[in-house]
């Protein structure tokens, strides 16, 4: 395939990138990761996005999107986890273990794809869309799967910044414990940032607590892909498949050398830029597969899927946080 049938959808995607941070910079209220889900959207469901595009936003959605996620650990280290102590720790864990294995239970009990029920639990209760695509390549799902999930993880990490600050005086939280609840219940990195932001004194704790559950990454996804092959030994895509996808290999490697402190800061603040670009810009390609019609069709169970797991994981993490004086 030549390089040129590239260009036109990277250079489109780029172009929606550089919106998504405008419109963002313009609405404080929004963030830039919902605008480029809201305009990839956009985009099909007016017609605009044309077959000569599709080559660059399929490369964007795929590959931006890990290496995102390779680059993700790099904002991450052990010693966040023994900074955070046991009982935080415990919190997170049991926080993404119950959120996790719960919202796959009620996919079947809503009927949702086994895939898409497997996307959604994985963007819910770790990390958003960088969740979603490390998860993908084990799902074995479509791509309606995966921009399904992305929607609606990011709808409701949305959702969060608006409700989750109105609820804090209600539940009794103080600024340190609202933080701590944030991060260990807003999906996307960007999304729990902007909701702790509106608290002051919040916003460290919900920092530590969230990049502690995105550790928790590498090993969801390596345990779910070694259950399935586990399962079906047998099958050609089984024995060729690696353990654990390369990119998550990578993010792995970030986080170890993060740990060591062999970055420079300097280095580490491009990293992080870098890093959330190519996430705006993957979510714009990635938004491009949400087609409206095909999603009111399918979508009612999911929808009603997320919104359950969002108050699922709100409420287990509200309840360790509470239990555990964080």
């Amino acid at each position: 395939m030549s390089v040129r049938g590239f260009v036109p959808g990277v250079l489109a995607t780029a172009a929606a990138t550089a919106c998504a941070y405008a419109v963002a910079a313009l609405v404080p209220a929004l963030n830039p990761t919902s605008v480029a889900v809201l305009l990839g959207a956009l985009v099909t469901n007016v017609g605009l996005n044309r077959p000569f595009l599709r080559l660059g936003t399929q490369l964007a959605a795929r590959h931006f999107l890990r290496v995102a996620v390779v680059l993700l650990g790099l904002q991450l280290s052990v010693p966040q986890l023994l900074h955070l102590g046991g009982l935080g720790l415990a919190v997170v864990v049991v926080t993404v273990g119950l959120t996790f294995t719960g919202t796959r239970l009620l996919g079947r009990w809503f009927g949702v794809p086994p895939a898409r029920s497997l996307l959604i639990a994985t963007g819910f209760s770790i990390c958003g869309a960088s969740a979603v695509a490390a998860m993908e390549p084990v799902a074995d799902g479509d791509e309606q799967d995966t921009s399904t999930a992305i929607a609606l993880v990011t709808l409701c990490g949305s959702l969060a910044i608006v409700a989750l600050p109105l609820l804090r005086q209600p539940l009794g939280l103080d600024a340190a414990s609202f933080g701590s609840w944030v991060g260990a219940s807003v999906h996307d990195i960007g999304q729990t940032v902007a909701t702790a932001d509106r608290v002051p004194g919040a916003l460290t704790a919900a920092v530590v607590v969230k990049l502690t559950r995105v550790i928790l990454l590498a090993p969801m996804v390596a345990g779910v892909a070694l259950v399935r092959r586990h399962r079906s030994p047998d099958t050609a895509r089984a024995r060729i498949r690696p353990p654990v996808p390369l990119f998550v290999a990578g993010f792995l490697l970030a986080v170890a050398i993060a740990s060591l402190n062999a970055v420079s800061p300097a280095t580490l603040s491009v990293a992080k830029d870098v890093q959330g670009t190519l996430l705006v810009a993957a979510l714009f390609a990635l938004g491009t597969g949400i087609h409206l019609p095909t999603l009111l069709r399918t979508g009612g169970r999911s929808l009603a899927l997320a919104l359950t797991s969002w108050v699922l994981i709100a409420g287990v993490a509200y309840a360790g946080v509470r239990l555990a004086g964080l």
